[in-house]
């Protein structure tokens, strides 16, 4: 028996590029939200429906329980979270569906659930938590009056109604620890090990991102940034070495390290703990300066995934990413001077780019010789500046499947196809793969179809 049940709806085996990467994490927003509430001293219980059959392990799960309250929590440091996938969300609204048909009351949270409100209370849920998920959720959960709660939003007579909007915590480190103890470790464990000979825990150190790039849809934080202490987060690495081993942590900030301080004091506190673990995190390049990669370097970080992006600065200016080309080339050669993976998150078909400015980035990809790339095409979430650009090219599909997708939401300069095909090409090119000619091939040659087809026009 539990009071509270929470889940989310990050199913691994609905997103096909995922189970071929096969690297699961366990839902980290959604652990520690737990452990707020068993802090208060609330009754919780967590299904994590990652590994699982989710259909009937829900079921499973809302009998074993039979909770009085059922949080569909998305883990917020999960970036197919911030995607909002269009299976997650049917995934979500069937949980909302099948608590409520049992008289359980449903609450939401989450960049979807923030972005659709209206559409998760149809589908279910009594309440959606708007911006960060613990005080609200806490409220919620101690039964106070809804419409006295900041930050929760819910049905009325005109619709919906969202009351005062709740500020974003400072203090990260009044936090207790993710609760740990709900998940199935070992499970994890064994997939890790069978698909990579090594096992990764998810850690995070930080919340938000202050940088401002247009097409960023930030619906949780906002604008805002707060950190942990170093000293903290060394400890949690720690804690993480000493109770379940893992041979590797992915730090899931938005941006790990972003303070020259923070990172040295943090290397240092690793350092004296001696509580090195090997980890890979995201950051700018311009802030992978010789000193910040020297430091993480002792920290134990042995790879840097960063949104270069363009290697033409004409779309990272209409980007409003606030990088230079050139700090893209100095961030990757400190990395390697440093024995740290570079990798680059790269993105095609923002509006205006021309095949000219796709040319700058893949001379900049065979410059640089990244270690690894993650590639997408522009996708508009609304929120941002980008989605109002394009808001009114958006059709029915407004939303990815899952994250292979790759189609073009609304109407860009080259096809889905194209975009896919320059995916493909680049990916074998950084990664080794056996049909590189076949796949730059297909590349121009659709390149030729469409430049003799928009010459007809």
């Amino acid at each position: 028996m539990a009071d509270v049940l929470l889940t989310h709806s990050n199913h691994l085996y609905s997103d096909p590029k995922q189970v071929s990467k096969m690297q699961p994490y366990p839902p980290l927003q959604t652990i520690l939200a737990a452990a707020v509430l068993e802090q208060h001293g609330i009754e919780t219980a967590l299904y994590d429906p990652t590994l699982d059959s989710p259909h009937e392990g829900f079921r499973d799960a809302l009998e074993r329980h039979r909770p009085r309250l059922v949080v569909v929590c998305e883990d917020d440091f999960n970036f197919l979270s911030k995607m909002c996938l269009a299976r997650n969300r049917e995934l979500a609204f069937w949980m909302a569906q099948t608590a409520t048909s049992q008289g359980i009351e449903v609450l939401a949270h989450g960049s979807d659930a923030s972005d659709h409100t209206g559409a998760y209370l149809a589908a279910g849920c009594s309440s959606v938590i708007i911006g960060e998920v613990e005080e609200t959720m806490l409220a919620f959960a101690q039964r106070q009056t809804p419409d006295t709660i900041a930050g929760l939003a819910f049905g009325c007579d005109r619709g919906v109604h969202y009351n005062a909007p709740r500020c974003v915590r400072s203090d990260l480190d009044a936090l207790p620890a993710p609760a740990w103890h709900l998940v199935d470790i070992e499970r994890y464990r064994q997939v890790w090990l069978g698909a990579h000979g090594y096992f990764s825990l998810n850690m995070a150190s930080s919340r938000g991102c202050p940088y401002r790039c247009n097409w960023c849809a930030k619906p949780i934080y906002g604008n805002s940034y707060h950190a942990r202490s170093p000293q903290r987060v060394a400890g949690e690495m720690l804690d993480l070495k000493q109770r379940f081993r893992p041979d590797h942590i992915w730090f899931a900030d938005d941006i790990f390290a972003l303070s020259a301080r923070w990172t040295f004091e943090f290397a240092a506190a690793v350092e004296t703990l001696h509580a090195q673990i090997p980890f890979k995190m995201q950051s700018r390049c311009d802030l992978m300066t010789r000193d910040a990669v020297g430091a993480l370097r002792r920290a134990g970080c042995e790879e840097v995934w960063m949104g270069a992006e363009s290697g033409s600065q004409r779309v990272l200016d209409a980007m409003d990413k606030d990088i230079r080309v050139e700090e893209i080339y100095a961030a990757r050669e400190n990395l390697r001077a440093h024995g740290i993976r570079a990798c680059f998150f790269l993105q095609f078909g923002y509006p205006g780019e021309t095949w000219s400015d796709i040319e700058s980035t893949i001379r900049m990809v065979r410059e640089t010789a990244p270690d690894n790339v993650g590639i997408s095409v522009s996708y508009p979430l609304p929120g941002t500046t980008f989605y109002q650009i394009v808001a009114a090219e958006v059709g029915s599909k407004a939303n990815w499947d899952d994250s292979s997708d790759l189609s073009m939401i609304f109407r860009g300069t080259f096809s889905t196809e194209l975009y896919r095909a320059l995916a493909e090409a680049l990916h074998a090119e950084v990664r080794g793969g056996k049909d590189l000619g076949h796949a730059w091939r297909l590349v121009h040659e659709l390149r030729g179809v469409e430049r003799s087809q928009m010459a007809a026009v």
